[in-house]
C-alpha cells in the first residue's frame, strides 16, 4: 500500500510540472510575436528579390494563326528583321509542303514514256496559284516590301532533278528528304567518277560495275525509306524504270496502265539486276546464263500482264504491227490491226521479191512497188470495212529488156541502129547509164519494141554495104 501511494504521488507531480512548462512556453512565444510586430511597425525592411514571370517557352509565342504569331513575336521584343526572317521561313516551309503534296507532276506518272500535256499544264497552273497565294500571305503579314533583300529565303529545290513530291514521297520529313537528296547526289558523283575513269583509260564502262554502284545506292536508300517509299523512288528514278519507259515509248499504242507498269517493273527489276551483273562476258557459261535469264524475264512479263496483253506487248515490238495499228486507228477501227498486220507481212514478202528480181530495171521496180503500195492500201481499207479505193489505170510498164555485154567495137548508137531503136528508147531502158561512155565488158539492157511482144529482142536490121551483097 505504501509503495502504491508513492507511485501515485510521483505521477501527480510530473503532470503538474508538464503543465507549468507548457504555460511558460506559450507566454514566451506571445512575447516574441509582440516584439516582432512592434519592430515591424517601427523599421522599414528592403530586399533585392524581384518577382519575375515564369521562364519563356516558344510554345507561348507560336500560334496556328499567323497574325497572332507575328503579334506574339513583337510583344516579346523580337527585332523586326528577325520577325520577318522567322515568318518568311515558316510560310515558305508551309507552301513547300503544299507543293509537294497537292500538285500532280509528270514525275509522279512514272508509267508514261512521254508527259501528259494536260498534267503539265495543270501542274504549272497550280504552281503559279500556290506561289501567288504565298506571296499574298507574306504581303499581308509583313507589308508589301517583305521581299526586299530576301533572296536567301526564297524556296528552291533541294537537289535539281530529284522531285520528292506526291502522296508518298511528298509526305517525307525535311530530314528524310535531305537524306534522300544527299544519297542521290553521292550516287550521281560515284557514277560520273567511274564513267570519267573509264573514259580516261580508253575503256568501255562495265555494266556489272555500274550495276554494283546502283545496288549500293539502293542499299543506302533502304536505310532511309520504307518499302513503299523506296519502290516509289525506284519507279521514278531507277535505271530499270527509265529503260522500261523507253521500251514502252518505242512500242507505241501499248499504253500501259500504272498497275501494268508497276507489275512489269516488279517482275523484271530483279532479273535485270542479275543480267547486268553478268557484264559483257561472252564465254559459253555466261551466254547460257544470260539467255536463261532473258527467257525468265519474258515468262515473268507474261504472268504480270496476262496472255492477251502479253500477246499485244509482243506484237507491238514489231514495226510492221505498229504500222498496222496506226493504219487501223486512222481508219477508225483499231480491232482491224491484226488483219492489216497480215496484209503488211504479205506485202513485205512481195516487196522483197520485187527488189531482189534482177530481171527488172530500177524503173520497173519503182512502178511495181508503187502498185504494191496501192494494192496494200486497198486491202487495208477493206479490212477496216471502208469503201474500196477507186481503181486507177495501171501505169504503163516499160518494155521488157535483155542484158547485153558490150564488145570491143560496139557503141550504144551502133546497137540502136542495129536493132532499129531510138536513142531515147535505149536511154529509158538504161536510166542510170551514160551511153556515151560505155566500155567493153559493160552490161546494158536492150529494150523490146512494144509492137513485138513475143520476141525477147528486136530483130537486127540487115545493113547492106555499098555495092550490094558479095
Amino acid at each position: 500500500m505504501r509503495s502504491r501511494a508513492l507511485l501515485l504521488f510521483s505521477l501527480l507531480a510530473n503532470v503538474i510540472l508538464a503543465a507549468g512548462l507548457v504555460i511558460s512556453a506559450r507566454h514566451a512565444a506571445a512575447s516574441r510575436q509582440s516584439a516582432a510586430l512592434e519592430d515591424t511597425n517601427s523599421i522599414t525592411v528592403k530586399t533585392n528579390v524581384v518577382l519575375r514571370r515564369q521562364f519563356l517557352s516558344w510554345s507561348h509565342v507560336e500560334s496556328p494563326d499567323y497574325e497572332t504569331y507575328v503579334a506574339n513575336l513583337r510583344s516579346i521584343g523580337c527585332p523586326e528583321q528577325t520577325v520577318r526572317d522567322i515568318i518568311i521561313a515558316d510560310v515558305n516551309a508551309l507552301y513547300s509542303r503544299r507543293r509537294a503534296t497537292e500538285i500532280l507532276t509528270p514525275q509522279q506518272e512514272w508509267w508514261r514514256s512521254e508527259p501528259d500535256p494536260d498534267v503539265v499544264k495543270l501542274a504549272q497552273d497550280k504552281l503559279v496559284a500556290l506561289d501567288t497565294e504565298r506571296r499574298a500571305l507574306l504581303s499581308k503579314l509583313l507589308g508589301p516590301d517583305w521581299e526586299g533583300g530576301d533572296l536567301a529565303s526564297l524556296p528552291r529545290p533541294t537537289h535539281p532533278g530529284i522531285a520528292l513530291d506526291g502522296p508518298i514521297l511528298g509526305t517525307l520529313t525535311t530530314e528524310s528528304k535531305q537524306a534522300v537528296a544527299n544519297i542521290s547526289a553521292r550516287a550521281e558523283e560515284r557514277m560520273q567518277a567511274y564513267l570519267q575513269q573509264m573514259h580516261d583509260a580508253g575503256k568501255n564502262p562495265d555494266p556489272a560495275e555500274m550495276a554494283r554502284l546502283r545496288e549500293q545506292t539502293r542499299t543506302e536508300l533502304a536505310a532511309v525509306l520504307n518499302p513503299a517509299q523506296l519502290e516509289e523512288y525506284l519507279l521514278r528514278y531507277s535505271q530499270t524504270s527509265v529503260d522500261l519507259r523507253d521500251e514502252l515509248g518505242r512500242m507505241k499504242y501499248f499504253n500501259a496502265s500504272p498497275d501494268e507498269f508497276r507489275a512489269i517493273f516488279r517482275a523484271t527489276d530483279p532479273i535485270d539486276a542479275q543480267i547486268e551483273m553478268l557484264g559483257t562476258a561472252t564465254d559459253p557459261i555466261t551466254v547460257a546464263q544470260r539467255n536463261s535469264l532473258e527467257q525468265q524475264k519474258q515468262v515473268a512479263i507474261k504472268l504480270a500482264l496476262g496472255p492477251d496483253r502479253y500477246l499485244q506487248y509482243q506484237k507491238l515490238h514489231d514495226p510492221l504491227y505498229q504500222q498496222a495499228m496506226a493504219t487501223a486507228i486512222q481508219n477508225g477501227d483499231p480491232s482491224s490491226a491484226d488483219a492489216i498486220y497480215g496484209i503488211n507481212l504479205a506485202a513485205q514478202t512481195d516487196q522483197n521479191a520485187i527488189q531482189s528480181n534482177s530481171n527488172l530495171t530500177d524503173s520497173q521496180k519503182s512502178i511495181a512497188l508503187k502498185q504494191l503500195d496501192l494494192d496494200q492500201a486497198r486491202a487495208a481499207a477493206a479490212a477496216a470495212g471502208q469503201a474500196p479505193l477507186p481503181e486507177s489505170a495501171p501505169p504503163p510498164l516499160p518494155a521488157p529488156t535483155q542484158p547485153h555485154v558490150m564488145g570491143k567495137t560496139e557503141t550504144a548508137s551502133g546497137l540502136a541502129k542495129l536493132y532499129g531503136l531510138s536513142m531515147n528508147a535505149f536511154q529509158a531502158a538504161n536510166p542510170n547509164v551514160d551511153l556515151n561512155n560505155l566500155r567493153p565488158g559493160d552490161t546494158i539492157r536492150i529494150p523490146q519494141p512494144s509492137g513485138n511482144p513475143n520476141s525477147l529482142l528486136p530483130t537486127p536490121q540487115l545493113i547492106v554495104p555499098p555495092g550490094g551483097m558479095q
